[in-house]
């Protein structure tokens, strides 16, 4: 295993929720906002995760159906148990290799994962396949190049200012095409013209520090699994860098913010 990949502890449901899965519940509403998809459409989410978006979906759009896939089992045990609604099938597959019908999806999607694809071209190929005819195709990463995920860069940063090699592990180095020029890029070599590409950002408030830090005590995400690789007095001293240097609210809280770019296309064959 490539060593920036090593930390990439995706599989525990309940920790990502806490770690990431509450952004994703509240970045997802903003992204559909953009879509603007009509009611009764057949969809597809490719990387469901926990079941954020799919959740989102159901109470919005008010979908025919929706097919939600991702590789990971335990995910999809969180995203079960996460949304129940007889609409949505939660299915294990493999976003390069789509084990759906050419032409069969009105809407197709995938939140906050394709840059932990290994064959990123090759997925939007295929989420592209499956697309009907008129359909809409769409997915949003975060700003990792641009520091637009602010808890991330403020743990990052005093990582690396006790431990320089952290900085191979940052998702600003490892993942460098997520942003608005790299991801239309990207579309246009998996096939798909007229792209447009927008920013979403949002609030990212956390109550306290403890609010802050307990997720990256988890393991789940190359952060979290950074830290818990850590000695001890290690993490002690990178938690006490983060505890001096984060911005505070009057009442305590930690008040940042969470900036995506999101990426649309309409299919025309």
């Amino acid at each position: 295993m490539a060593e920036a990949a090593r930390h990439d502890a995706w599989r525990a449901g309940d920790s990502y929720d806490l770690y990431m899965g509450r952004w994703s519940r509240q970045i997802a509403p903003l992204f559909l906002d953009w879509l603007d998809p009509a009611e009764g459409l057949d969809w597809l989410e490719v990387g469901c995760g926990t079941g954020a978006l799919s959740a989102t979906i159901l109470a919005r759009c008010n979908p025919r159906s929706l097919v939600s896939l991702d590789p990971s089992e335990g995910f999809l045990a969180k995203a079960r148990a996460n949304v129940a609604d007889e609409r949505v099938a939660f299915v294990a597959g493999d976003a390069q290799a789509l084990s759906v019908e050419s032409g069969s999806k009105d809407m197709v999607v995938s939140a906050l994962v394709l840059n932990f694809i290994p064959d990123k071209e090759k997925a939007l190929a295929e989420m592209r396949r499956v697309a009907r005819n008129g359909a809409t195709v769409g997915f949003y990463v975060w700003d990792y190049p641009g520091g637009g995920v602010e808890f991330m860069r403020a743990f990052w940063t005093a990582a690396k200012a006790l431990d320089p090699a952290a900085a191979d592990l940052a998702e600003d180095r490892r993942f460098p095409f997520c942003t608005p020029d790299g991801l239309t890029d990207l579309a246009g070599k998996a096939g798909f013209v007229a792209v447009d590409c927008t920013k979403i950002e949002m609030p990212a408030v956390f109550r306290d520090f403890e609010d802050y830090w307990h997720p990256f005590t988890l393991g789940a995400g190359p952060a979290p699994g950074y830290c818990m690789s850590l000695a001890p007095e290690a993490r002690q001293r990178l938690m006490e860098r983060l505890r001096d240097s984060l911005p505070r609210g009057e009442d305590g809280s930690i008040p940042m913010k969470a900036r995506a770019w999101a990426v649309g296309a309409k299919i025309a064959r």
